[in-house]
């Protein structure tokens, strides 16, 4: 889309998603900020924030778009992450201040492939001290912020790989995925006291959330170049829901608010009339395959 002579943008008003290749140094919500202004449209939200120091795959919807955000399966990630062994830090990152140090260069890669493995899996984490989680109603991270002590309890998770692609001295790339609520950050950290030196995070990109991979990613420059959407609304649903097409007495029941015959399925399924376009997300409940959110356009 090229800039109109006036050098304005285009408002880009069509629902969907705009995956984001985000840069490190933003918070998500300077993300959604940006959007804004590039899209023209107070209609934009995010799932599955990023930390600051992150970058990588950030789910953006738009207009109607944002109807999809709290029922999109992200429950498994995927992370390129770089780890620092001999070097404790306050934030389990490279951000924090460092409290302890000790020479990790005697850490054999057996060792290491040992740390890994213990880790990987269905575990306990401590998140870190630093996160987002809420304690008594404040974040984490605003009470220690705050010169606060926190305790966070440890949490089930579960890591499906965390596997070292190259050693570099002390610095380890690894990859890992994961189910949502697992934090890399405390990955490392548990890695590096489990060997005995510590260890802390110096970089982190996600590169998968849900079925979103940075091939569908953009960057906010490129976005700013050609505003658009990654996935139109009826693609995004189609990418990420179980389809089930409606026949036109099916879709007018949808739209005058009235359940469909049950699916038989325990999921959400995403439906679509006879034209292709996505009407609902539905789900079966009490006998009948009932309406989770509405996609469909309001009609007079």
């Amino acid at each position: 889309m090229r800039r109109p002579r006036s050098g304005r943008i285009r408002a880009v008003t069509s629902p969907g998603l705009v995956i984001v290749d985000k840069p490190a140094g933003l918070t998500s919500h300077d993300v959604v900020g940006r959007l804004r202004r590039i899209l023209h449209t107070r209609k934009v939200g995010h799932a599955g924030t990023l930390d600051p120091m992150a970058t990588g795959v950030l789910v953006c919807g738009i207009d109607r778009g944002t109807k999809l955000l709290g029922h999109l399966a992200l429950d498994t990630k995927a992370y390129a992450a770089t780890i620092r062994l001999g070097a404790v830090t306050t934030t389990d990152d490279a951000e924090g201040e460092t409290v302890a140090t000790a020479d990790a260069a005697g850490v054999t890669d057996a060792a290491i492939a040992a740390g890994v493995a213990a880790l990987t899996g269905p575990i306990l984490q401590v998140p870190s001290s630093v996160s987002a989680i809420k304690v008594d109603g404040r974040r984490a991270y605003d009470r220690v912020r705050a010169g606060e002590q926190v305790e966070l309890a440890a949490r089930p998770v579960t890591v499906s790989r965390f596997a070292v692609r190259a050693r570099r001295g002390v610095d380890l790339d690894v990859q890992v995925e994961c189910s949502s609520g697992t934090y890399v950050r405390a990955l490392a950290r548990d890695l590096g006291a489990g060997l005995g030196v510590g260890g802390h995070l110096t970089a982190l990109r996600r590169t998968r959330v849900g079925p979103f991979t940075l091939e569908r990613a953009r960057t906010l420059e490129q976005l700013e170049a050609e505003p658009g959407l990654s996935l139109t609304l009826d693609e995004a649903v189609a990418v990420a829901f179980p389809r089930r097409d409606a026949d036109a007495d099916e879709t007018a029941d949808l739209r005058h608010g009235r359940p469909l015959a049950p699916a038989g399925v325990d999921e959400v399924q995403g439906v679509f009339d006879p034209d292709g376009h996505v009407l609902a997300l539905v789900r079966d409940r009490e006998g009948r395959a009932r309406p989770v959110v509405v996609l469909a356009p309001a009609t007079s």
